[in-house]
C-alpha cells in the first residue's frame, strides 16, 4: 500500500468544511441512530454520570496501554468524565489478524480503541505522534518525535477536556520499558505544568481555548499492591473491581470485553471478578490521601449558577420508572432549561449533550438518515430519507432537518409524531463540489518519520474525522428545541452479521490502482507495469498519465480511457525504463477527466469487530532498480501473523506457494527449493508443531528453511523451533542505522549469488530487527552483529546452520518491513538465504 499522501486541498482550505468540525469538537461522530440505544438501566447510569462533574484523563503511549479495568470503574462505576489519551495510534506495531502495517494498522487500532471506549464509557484522544517502532529509551523517542508538537497536543487535549485529575500509565523514570512509555509520562508531567499557563502555547489561547490547571497528576503503578501489603508512603490504594448491579458486571469483566477488541494485538482477555486493588503514586500537584478525587467538587455547585441541579437530578433518579422512562421527561426538561442558562463552558457543553441523549432515550426517539449508496462524488445530489419515530405518548414535534455544512435554514414543515408510528421526509441536497475526499485526517498530508501532519488545529486530538455530510434533526419537546446530530448512512442486511451501517463517504469519479505497490527492475532494463482505472460513476472518459522523476522514462506517455458504467474497470500497461545505475523512484498515476485530475487509489479495511474503513491514498508505485540474482525459484511460504514477504519473494522472480502445516509432508515439500516461515508463525499457528519432524527431514535431504522472528513468552507455541538448540529472547536493535558488522565474510549466505557488503544495510527502516536469539547450538554460524548506541553487540540477528545436506536459517532481521519499503539490500540478502546450497 502506498504511503499516505495529500492532494494539497486539505480540510483547512475548505470554508464549508468548518461546519463539519462542530461534531469533531465534541470528540466523535453524531449520536444519532447509529449510537447504541439506551435501556432503562443505561438511562439511570447516564443520570448518575450527569450528576458527577468530575473529570479524569488517562495518558499513555499506545493502543493497549490503557488500564481497561480502571477506565470503566471511573467512567461507568463512578460516573466521571473519563478520557484516554494515547499519544500514538499504534501504527509501528505488528498485526496478528492481517497484512496491514504502518498507517493502515494505525487506522485499525484507532477503531479498536473506539470500539473499546464504546464498552467502557471513556472518550478517546490522540496526538500527532507516530509509533515509529520499539524505542529503548525516552531520549531516543523524544528525538524522533517533535517534542514540542507532541507536548502542545497534550496541552491542547487538557485545555479542551479539562480534567481535574491526570493519570499516567508509566513512570517518568527510565528503565525496563518501551521508550514511548517513559516519554508519555515525561510529556504528561510537562503538560500538567504548562496547561494552566496562558503564556504557554499562546496560539491555542488566541484560538479560543482557555488555560486549565488539573488538581493533580498520579502514576497508576501496575497493581503492585496485589502482591502484598504496600507500605510505601504516598501510595493511594483503591478497590477498582467492584460489582455494579446496574451494569450487571464487574469492572474487570467490562474491561476484558474492551481489551479483547484489541484483536490486531492478540489481546483477548478473561473477565476478572472479585477484589482488585489499583495503586497510584503522587507525581505532581496536590497530593491525594483517601481518593483520586480528593478536594475536587464533584457537584454542580462548581459551575456558577449550577446550584439546585444536583437535587433536581437526584429527584429524577429517585422517581425514575424503568417501565415508563417518559414520565421523567418534564423534570428533565426543567433541568435542561437550567443548564441552558449557564455560562458557556466545555464541561457544561458536554453535559448538555449528555442530557439531550438522556432525553432522547426517555422519549424513545429514534432518528435516521439513509441513502441508497454510502459512497458519493463531490457535487452529486443525495437521495436522502430522514426518519423519526417517538415510542412514547409524550408530545414530540418534528420541526425539520438542517444541513449545517450547507445552510442554517431548517428544511421541511413541522410534523407531530404519533406514538410508535414512523414519519419520514425525503430530500435531495447536493454534496458540495469542493468536498474533500474521505480519508483519515491525520493521513491527508505527508508527515515526517515521527509525526503526522495535521493542518487544521481544530482536528488535533480527535479520534476520527467528523461526519462528511452532517445532518441535524430538529424537534420541539415541551416548548424546547432538541437538536439531534445525525449523518447519512447506507443500511444493508448482511445474512450473517445482520444490520450493517455505512456512513456517507466522499470519493472521486474514478480511482487509480497500481496492481502492485512495488516493482523491481534491473538497472537500464525495461519493465512493464500495470495500472487500473475503476469508474465510480458511468461515462468516465479521460486520459491516464504516469508521472516519473528525471532519469526514468515511460512509454507510452499516456493512455485514453472510456468507462461506460459504474464499477467498470480497465487495465493499462506502461513500459518503464530504469536508469543505468541502481536507483529508486516513485511513480504516480493521474487520471484526468476534463480539467480535473484524480490520483487517489481506493482500498478498504474490513474486519467484523470494527466498522469498515475507506482509505484513499495517492496512487503511487515504488520502483527499485537493482542488481540481484536468485538461484531458488520454487518457494513455499508458511504465513504467520501477516506480512508482505511473499510478495517480496515474487519480486525476486520466485514462484511462491502459500502452504499450511498440513502441507509439511515429504511428498509436497519435494516440489520446493526453500520454505520461508512468516513472522511470528510459532506465536499464531497451531498446525506447525506436529509437522516439524517432516519439515526438518526434508531439510536433511537438501532443503532450506528460513524462519523469521517469533516473540518469546506466553504465546510461543513451542520452545523447540528447530531440532538444534535455539533460545529466542527479547533482544533487538531498534536503530535502523546501527552499523552492521559482518562476522563471517566468507560464508556462502553473504557471497552467493550476491556479494553482501555493509552498503546493503543502508536505507533500512524502523529497526534492524527484534527477538534475536540469546543462545544457540554451536552448529549455527552468526553472520552479523549490531547494537543500539551504548549497548553490547548482538550476534543473533542472522544464524545459519547446516543440517544434513540442507540449511536452517533463523533471522530476527525485519525483512517484513524492509521489503515493502523497497530496501535493495534486504532483497539481495533474502535472495542469498533462499539460495543456500543451490
Amino acid at each position: 500500500m502506498p504511503p499516505p499522501a495529500g492532494s494539497g486541498r486539505g480540510l483547512r482550505a475548505r470554508g464549508w468544511a468548518r461546519a463539519l468540525l462542530i461534531l469533531a469538537l465534541l470528540g466523535g461522530r453524531p449520536a444519532g441512530a447509529a449510537s447504541q440505544p439506551l435501556g432503562a438501566a443505561d438511562i439511570l447510569q447516564e443520570l448518575r454520570s450527569f450528576r458527577n462533574t468530575g473529570s479524569v484523563l488517562y495518558v499513555a503511549a499506545h493502543p493497549d496501554d490503557e488500564n481497561n479495568r480502571l477506565l470503566p470503574y471511573l467512567a461507568r462505576g463512578r460516573g466521571l468524565r473519563t478520557g484516554y489519551l494515547s499519544l500514538t495510534r499504534g501504527d509501528g506495531g505488528q498485526n496478528l489478524i492481517g497484512p496491514e502495517l504502518g498507517p493502515l494498522l494505525g487506522v485499525i487500532r484507532t477503531q479498536e480503541l473506539l470500539a473499546a471506549r464504546r464498552i467502557d464509557g471513556a472518550r478517546q484522544f490522540f496526538t500527532r505522534a507516530k509509533d515509529f517502532g520499539f524505542s529503548k529509551d525516552a531520549a531516543d523517542t523524544l528525538q524522533r518525535w517533535d517534542r514540542q508538537q507532541v507536548l502542545a497536543d497534550i496541552v491542547r487535549v487538557v485545555r479542551t477536556f479539562r480534567p481535574d485529575v491526570m493519570i499516567t500509565r508509566f513512570s517518568p523514570i527510565p528503565g525496563g520499558t518501551h521508550g514511548h512509555h517513559t516519554a508519555s509520562a515525561i510529556l504528561a508531567i510537562e503538560a500538567f505544568k504548562l496547561a494552566g499557563d496562558p503564556a504557554a502555547f499562546p496560539d491555542q489561547i488566541a484560538a479560543g481555548l482557555a488555560a486549565w490547571q488539573p488538581r493533580r497528576l498520579v502514576w497508576n503503578s501496575f497493581n503492585r499492591a496485589n502482591f502484598g501489603p504496600d507500605t510505601t508512603p504516598g501510595v493511594l490504594r483503591l478497590e477498582a473491581n467492584g460489582f455494579d448491579a446496574l451494569l450487571g458486571e464487574s469492572f474487570g469483566e467490562i474491561g476484558a470485553r474492551g481489551r479483547s477488541l484489541h484483536k490486531s494485538q492478540g489481546e483477548g482477555r478473561l473477565g476478572t471478578r472479585g477484589s482488585s486493588i489499583e495503586t497510584f503514586e503522587q507525581v505532581a500537584g496536590e497530593p491525594a490521601t483517601g481518593d483520586l478525587m480528593d478536594g475536587v467538587d464533584l457537584t454542580w455547585a462548581r459551575v456558577p449558577g449550577g446550584g439546585g441541579i444536583d437535587a433536581a437530578v437526584a429527584t429524577i433518579v429517585a422517581h425514575f420508572d424503568p417501565q415508563d422512562p417518559a414520565a421523567s421527561v418534564p423534570a428533565l426538561l426543567d433541568v435542561r432549561s437550567r443548564v441552558a442558562a449557564l455560562p458557556a463552558d466545555p464541561l457544561v457543553a458536554d453535559k448538555r449533550i449528555q442530557l439531550d441523549r438522556i432525553l432522547q432515550a426517555c422519549l424513545g426517539l429514534f432518528v435516521d438518515s439513509t441513502i441508497p449508496q454510502a459512497q458519493v462524488v463531490p457535487g452529486e445530489k443525495l437521495t436522502l430519507r430522514h426518519t423519526a419515530i417517538a415510542r412514547t405518548g409524550f408530545p414530540v414535534k418534528w420541526i425539520g432537518v438542517r444541513y449545517p455544512g450547507l445552510s442554517s435554514v431548517t428544511q421541511g414543515e413541522p410534523v407531530g409524531l404519533v406514538n410508535n408510528v414512523s414519519s419520514s421526509r425525503d430530500a435531495t441536497p447536493a454534496v458540495p463540489a469542493d468536498a474533500p475526499l474521505s480519508q483519515p485526517y491525520w493521513l491527508q498530508e505527508k508527515g515526517t518519520d515521527g509525526m503526522f501532519r495535521v493542518d487544521d488545529p481544530a482536528l488535533i486530538g480527535r479520534p476520527e474525522n467528523p461526519a462528511a455530510f452532517p445532518v441535524e434533526q430538529i424537534f420541539e419537546v415541551g416548548g424546547q428545541t432538541l437538536v439531534i446530530a445525525d449523518e447519512p448512512v447506507q443500511v444493508v442486511a448482511d445474512p450473517v452479521r445482520g444490520e450493517i451501517r455505512r456512513p456517507l463517504e466522499v470519493i472521486a469519479p474514478v480511482s487509480v490502482n497500481w496492481t502492485k505497490s512495488l516493482e523491481l527492475v534491473a538497472p537500464g532494463a525495461t519493465r512493464s507495469v500495470a495500472v487500473e482505472v475503476i469508474a465510480s460513476r458511468g461515462d468516465a472518459r479521460g486520459t491516464l498519465t504516469p508521472e516519473l522523476p528525471a532519469g526514468w522514462s515511460v512509454s507510452p506517455a499516456s493512455r485514453d480511457f472510456a468507462l461506460a458504467a459504474a464499477g467498470e474497470r480497465a487495465s493499462f500497461s506502461f513500459d518503464v525504463t530504469a536508469p543505468a545505475a541502481p536507483a529508486t523512484a516513485v511513480i504516480t498515476a493521474r487520471a484526468a477527466i476534463g480539467a480535473r485530475g484524480h490520483h487517489r487509489s481506493r482500498a478498504e479495511i474490513r474486519y467484523d469487530h470494527i466498522p469498515a474503513q475507506l482509505l484513499q491514498f495517492s496512487a503511487e508505485l515504488k520502483l527499485v532498480a537493482l542488481d540481484v540474482v536468485t538461484r531458488s525459484r520454487k518457494i513455499a511460504y508458511l504465513p504467520g501473523a501477516g506480512d508482505d514477504v511473499a510478495d517480496g519473494l515474487r519480486e525476486l522472480g520466485c514462484t511462491v506457494t502459500e502452504i499450511s502445516g498440513a502441507d509439511l509432508t515429504p511428498e509436497k515439500l519435494r516440489a520446493f527449493d526453500a520454505v520461508v516461515v512468516g513472522v511470528r508463525a510459532f506465536n499464531t499457528r497451531t498446525d506447525l508443531m506436529p509437522r516439524l519432524p517432516a519439515l526438518y527431514a526434508w531439510v536433511e535431504t537438501g532443503g532450506t528453511v528460513v524462519i523469521q522472528y517469533n516473540r518469546p513468552g506466553r504465546d510461543l507455541r513451542t520452545e523447540n523451533l528447530t531440532p538444534l538448540h535455539l533460545r529466542i529472547a527479547d533482544l533487538r536493535v531498534t536503530d535502523e542505522t546501527a552499523p552492521m558488522t559482518i562476522l563471517a565474510p566468507d560464508h556462502p549466505a553473504l557471497n552467493a549469488p550476491n556479494r553482501i557488503t555493509s552498503a546493503d544495510f543502508d536505507g533500512w527502516v524502523q529497526e534492524r530487527g527484534a527477538y534475536f536469539p540469546a543462545e544457540w547450538d554451536p552448529r549455527f554460524v552468526p553472520l552479523l552483529a549490531s547494537n543500539d548506541p551504548g549497548e553490547a553487540s548482538l550476534r543473533g540477528g542472522l544464524l545459519v546452520a547446516p543440517y544434513g545436506r540442507g540449511h536452517i536459517v533463523y533471522t530476527g532481521l525485519a525483512f517484513f518491513r524492509q521489503l515493502p519499503a523497497g530496501v535493495p539490500g534486504a532483497y539481495r540478502l533474502l535472495a542469498n538465504l533462499i539460495s543456500l546450497g543451490k
